[in-house]
């Protein structure tokens, strides 16, 4: 960051702010590998197709997604997959940082607790 205009520091704040939403980043999850439209992302999501929408909006307008119609249907997909490095980077910082709490509080009560990486999910993920 070091050189960037206060301008740019807006712009990278707002990139940022665009990825502090849980149901953008489950947004993000679900077109890793493929694109959806609005109702499909809905369903994945567990969430409305308008509220999908919305974080929609936001995704693109911060050059996270693209969208394509096709007929009827828009379809989204990922802009730029360099967006899963920096997830995948902080995502691994924050396991990382779970697991430091867990074996600290495991050390001071003398009870075992798991992270997240250790409860077998049925997905995979």
């Amino acid at each position: 960051m070091e050189g960037l205009s206060d301008q740019a520091l807006i712009q990278v704040a707002h990139y940022f702010s665009a990825l502090a939403e849980p149901t953008r980043l489950r947004i993000l999850n679900c077109l890793r590998n493929k694109e959806y439209n609005v109702g499909d992302l809905a369903e994945q999501c567990a969430c409305s197709q308008a509220n999908v929408s919305r974080h929609l909006s936001t995704l693109a307008k911060q050059g996270m997604v693209i969208r394509e119609g096709r007929g009827i249907s828009v379809y989204y997909r990922i802009a730029d997959p360099a967006i899963y490095a920096l997830c995948d980077l902080v995502c691994g910082n924050v396991a990382r940082q779970l697991e430091s709490q867990v074996a600290h509080l495991n050390g001071i009560n003398g009870i075992k607790l798991v992270t997240p990486t250790q409860i077998p999910t049925s997905n995979g993920m």
